[in-house]
């Protein structure tokens, strides 16, 4: 498997520990009952659990970018050296931004943010 299509299913995989912290961080401030239920009314998170959760969609929406990138780069037969070296830098970005995150170090978080940004975006140059 290309390291491009390898990065993909890793960064896709980062969702499984990031709900684990958003899960462990958000219970105890809503509540099991809550948790479990119909969550009819909603109930804001604040501190880690908040940061985890916004943590978690960030992923979400990087992650849409990033796999158009790359399924986008293996439809075409654009997969080069730049290509496998920007997946890895997006995927070891996402990596590095959760704990950034979660800790609220203001800066780090968005310089992070910016460089797997920048990596998705080195990927679509490739393409065209």
């Amino acid at each position: 498997m290309a390291i491009e299509l390898q990065m993909l299913v890793y960064a896709a995989l980062l969702v499984v520990p990031q709900m684990g912290l958003y899960v462990a961080f958000g219970i105890p401030q809503v509540g099991l009952n809550w948790a479990v239920g119909p969550r009819d009314e909603p109930r804001a998170l604040t501190g880690m659990g908040g940061r985890a959760q916004r943590a978690l969609n960030n992923l979400f929406e990087s992650l849409i970018l990033f796999a158009v990138a790359v399924l986008t780069a293996s439809a075409t037969g654009k997969f080069g050296p730049e290509t496998a070296l920007a997946a890895q830098t997006y995927f070891w970005a996402r990596v590095a931004y959760v704990p950034a995150y979660v800790f609220g170090i203001p800066w780090l978080r968005s310089l992070i943010w910016g460089v797997g940004f920048a990596a998705t975006l080195v990927i679509f140059w490739q393409i065209l």
